[in-house]
């Protein structure tokens, strides 16, 4: 039996790469471990602030107590135990400006200042 050179099948030669491993990886692989790297080696991370309350209501102030909290649909009145926050210094985001202060702050049933 006669073999012709179309009969025969040959692996097809592979290009040379430089780079090793890391050339095979696709860019947006090492574009996004380059980032991350370069965040945690630097300290710096995306600052992603948590909202108090969640679109179409707003913070409350528990009565008594320093910690306590919740959210209320907009348009409606703070059930009771809760007051509204001052205007002006009512917390938009966990741990902002204003509710690291409401959460050291004890108020009354007025939403005047006490002491806890």
């Amino acid at each position: 039996m006669t073999v012709t050179a179309q009969q025969t099948r040959r692996p097809r030669p592979r290009p040379r790469t430089t780079g090793g491993a890391l050339a095979r990886r696709p860019l947006p692989g090492l574009v996004a471990a380059g980032l991350a790297a370069g965040l945690l080696l630097t300290g710096c991370g995306f600052q992603i602030h948590d909202r108090v309350c969640g679109s179409g209501h707003y913070p409350v102030k528990a009565v008594g107590n320093a910690s306590g909290g919740d959210c209320v649909a907009d348009g409606q009145e703070p059930p009771e135990g809760y007051v509204r926050y001052p205007a002006g210094q009512v917390p938009e985001y966990v741990d902002d400006e204003w509710d690291r202060h409401w959460s050291t702050v004890v108020v009354d049933a007025e939403g005047r200042v006490v002491r806890g």
